[in-house]
């Protein structure tokens, strides 16, 4: 199975959703969906990332993670895409410097759940990130209060974009953020391994 670069007109809005997807489930689904609408993104691809190096134990293989993916989220205007395995990057910095490399007049916006913000601070290179394209944070079960209340959003609370404007993430210079509540979907990849269903 092999996926090439996906295409990007010059212009576009696109959204970046990073991460191990071992498995993929409805919960990405749900946000995925969501961003399309609520950030005004013309695409969202999944970077479906070799690893993970927050995690002691590595996922399941990308071939396997890639297949899943497949039959979990199917949309027009989503890609899915093995972009860090192909660029050969490890870090999320890394990664989103190589691809404003290969697209410098697409617009992007780094998308993650708001369980992520809580802990974005140990990422390698995290306030590079912030500088580096707009970021937009979804609201996941659970994790609003930790999220708003991270060392980033502290940190950063004057980029803050008010959820009312979301839909103007894109054209934000970075360093810029916006957290947006959405409708709750509790799925998680760690609840799917722990049933054994992957």
């Amino acid at each position: 199975m092999k996926f090439l670069h996906p295409y990007a007109a010059p212009g576009q809005r696109i959204g970046l959703l990073g991460g191990s997807f071992d498995p993929a489930h409805n919960g990405h689904v749900h946000i995925t969906l969501e961003a399309l609408k609520r950030f005004g993104l013309d695409q969202v691809w999944w970077l479906i990332s070799p690893g993970n190096p927050l995690k002691e134990n590595g996922p399941a293989p990308l071939h396997e993670r890639m297949a899943r993916a497949q039959k979990v989220m199917s949309h027009p205007r989503v890609r899915l895409t093995d972009l860090e395995q192909h660029i050969g990057t490890r870090y999320t910095a890394d990664t989103l410097e190589q691809i404003k490399s290969i697209y410098p007049r697409t617009s992007f916006v780094w998308l993650m759940g708001a369980d992520n913000l809580h802990q974005f601070h140990l990422w390698e290179r995290w306030k590079d990130i912030m500088y580096m394209m707009p970021m937009g944070i979804l609201a996941r079960p659970g994790d609003r209060i930790d999220a708003r209340t991270s060392i980033t959003a502290r940190i950063f609370g004057y980029a803050r974009v008010p959820a009312s404007q979301s839909q103007m993430l894109s054209n934000c210079q970075a360093p810029a953020w916006c957290f947006v509540n959405v409708a709750m979907c509790d799925h998680s990849s760690s609840a799917i391994r722990a049933t054994g269903d992957w």
